[in-house]
């Protein structure tokens, strides 16, 4: 969702696709002219991602996986308001599946597929501006992640059990049509069949499952606003755990047991205590956690070998068999909820505001829990020869925006930032920044001037030097 004024239309259009409330109804403004949403969201990194001409507001997700052929056969309903007179409109779907069938408000729409993943769909009449509308798309087939050679894997990966999603940054189209763009949140819901004995996880909270025959199903919603890039899915012979965290959080785990090595009968429960602990201490620096429940997935997926902050719970993938996430670790992608999650860049660009305070999470947890404390992690980083000082953190360019310059960088500017202001003012910015733009997103411009409003300083220096220049800041 793209602005604050759409929260109440995305409310009500979830409401209406779990058949909770009718939808209203919008005359057509047959008198004006009707023209193409954008075939992009204004990203320039990702020029060719997202799309223009409507808000998503909900994507209810069916679909049956069969772990031997790899396949899914597969529904997807989405919820969208439009934004302009829209005469034809795309969605994001790259890969093999085929669709077999599409509609929009119930009527058989024409559709083609273009370049590497545009949808575009043409219904059978204009959709008039603010008018909320549904397109229901089935398609089945093999998912085909992509292997970017800057970006590494992401989409939808098989596992050596089942499946594992990991969408970021532009890994959601390869398992469902999907305005895919950071600015575009939406609720979700999903039903997922799998045969019997294997267990489904996504984000947000659980359902309900039937077993019938040989297939179990499961159901999960997600009620909080979800960028694309944090869509979960994960299938598998999983541990489950689900309790609560010491604060009364709901606390949902899943250990693969390939994932770890054999004989460790305790890894489920640890993996839960250590992910409960970390949580309850993060609420203390950055405030109430901002979804339903949390947790995460440790599952083994020889081809990744990343962890990754999916929204609500994150997965740690592992190449192979090993011990289990180390609560510094834990920090860091439990911390992306508030950081990245919750509050997400606007586009691509504006990533080190994800993954500097992630980055910094970890050090704020060493310094509290007996290790370094950040003043010697940063010592550490301004003298390493590793530390690349080559690039602009606010800036840092496509190819680069996992690199070491928007995580060690990026968390020595937040170091420097605290320096400049006290711990007193630094810590309670800390929280008001994710509470004030809950489920929103946000630019560097948008962090820097709130950093100044809220502290009444003058911190222009500050970040010129060490967001907007390239080389090494002098101290």
């Amino acid at each position: 969702m793209a602005r604050t004024t759409s929260r109440a239309l995305s409310i009500a259009a979830a409401l209406a696709t779990i058949g909770l409330l009718a939808p209203t109804a919008t005359a057509y403004a047959g008198h004006r002219a009707f023209t193409p949403g954008l075939p992009g969201a204004g990203d320039r990194y990702f020029p060719d991602m997202g799309n223009g001409g409507y808000d998503a507001q909900h994507y209810s997700l069916g679909l049956k996986y069969d772990p031997g052929t790899k396949a899914i056969d597969a529904t997807a309903r989405i919820t969208a308001r439009a934004t302009q007179n829209l005469s034809r409109f795309d969605f994001d779907f790259s890969g093999p599946l085929k669709i077999s069938k599409l509609t929009v408000d119930g009527r058989t729409a024409s559709y083609t597929r273009t370049g590497a993943q545009e949808l575009v769909i043409t219904p059978a009449r204009g959709v008039p501006q603010g008018k909320v509308f549904t397109v229901d798309v089935a398609y089945s087939g093999v998912p085909q992640s992509i292997n970017d050679p800057a970006l590494g894997l992401s989409g939808w990966i098989a596992t050596h059990d089942g499946a594992v999603a990991l969408s970021q940054p532009f890994g959601s189209a390869t398992w469902y049509p999907v305005n895919d763009t950071t600015h575009d949140k939406a609720t979700y819901d999903f039903t997922v069949t799998v045969p019997k004995g294997l267990k489904v996880l996504a984000n947000g909270d659980p359902a309900g499952e039937h077993t019938q025959g040989a297939n179990t199903t499961f159901r999960w919603i997600d009620r909080q606003p979800t960028a694309s890039e944090l869509v979960l899915m994960a299938i598998g012979h999983f541990d489950v755990r689900d309790t609560r965290t010491a604060t009364g959080l709901r606390n949902i785990t899943a250990v693969d047991p390939a994932s770890v090595p054999a004989g460790n009968k305790t890894a489920a429960d640890d993996f839960n205590k250590a992910t409960a602990d970390v949580i309850d201490w993060e609420q203390k620096i950055y405030g109430r956690f901002p979804f339903s429940t949390t947790g995460g997935i440790s599952v083994l997926a020889p081809n990744v070998g990343y962890s990754l902050e999916t929204q609500t719970r994150p997965v740690y993938a592992r190449r192979s068999a090993g011990a289990l996430p180390s609560a510094t670790l834990l920090s860091h992608e439990l911390g992306h909820q508030w950081f990245g999650d919750s509050v997400t860049p606007y586009v691509w660009q504006h990533i080190w505001l994800n993954e500097g305070f992630a980055t910094y999470t970890e050090w704020l947890y060493d310094e509290q829990h007996g290790g370094e404390t950040a003043q010697q992690h940063f010592d550490d980083a301004y003298k390493s020869a590793s530390t690349d000082w080559n690039g602009k953190v606010a800036d840092p360019g496509r190819d680069h925006i996992f690199d070491d310059l928007v995580y060690t960088r990026a968390g020595m500017t937040l170091h420097q930032l605290r320096l400049a202001i006290g711990d007193t003012a630094f810590f309670a910015l800390v929280k008001a920044w994710p509470a004030q733009h809950r489920y929103g997103n946000d630019t560097t411009a948008e962090f820097t001037a709130f950093a100044q409003r809220y502290t009444h300083k003058d911190l222009r220096p500050l970040f010129q030097a060490w967001l907007y220049t390239a080389g090494k800041p002098a101290l």
